[in-house]
């Protein structure tokens, strides 16, 4: 009885991969890095990509054992605010 194959895990993921990877939209994943509050990544040929062990550890940061266990100290934003709030 043959197993099937897998072909290998890629060594990088680029933005779209690794934000399906964290449940976060790649636009979501990009503000992180714009405001350097996401995982590590690289530049590579002028291209962004995540190895799976960095967004695993930025994802692991994240761990709570409860609501009232305290914070890390970083705060993550959804969007900068210059100037007045359009609504």
């Amino acid at each position: 009885m043959d197993h099937p194959t897998f072909p290998p895990a890629p060594l990088y993921l680029r933005t779209p991969d690794a934000a399906l990877r964290l449940g976060l939209s790649p636009r979501t994943l990009e503000k992180h890095r714009c405001y350097g509050t996401g995982p590590a990544f690289y530049k590579l040929g002028g291209r962004v990509v995540y190895t799976i062990e960095a967004i695993d550890a930025w994802a692991q940061m994240g761990l709570r054992r409860s609501t009232s266990d305290p914070g890390s100290g970083v705060c993550h934003p959804a969007r900068r605010r210059n100037g007045p709030v359009r609504r």
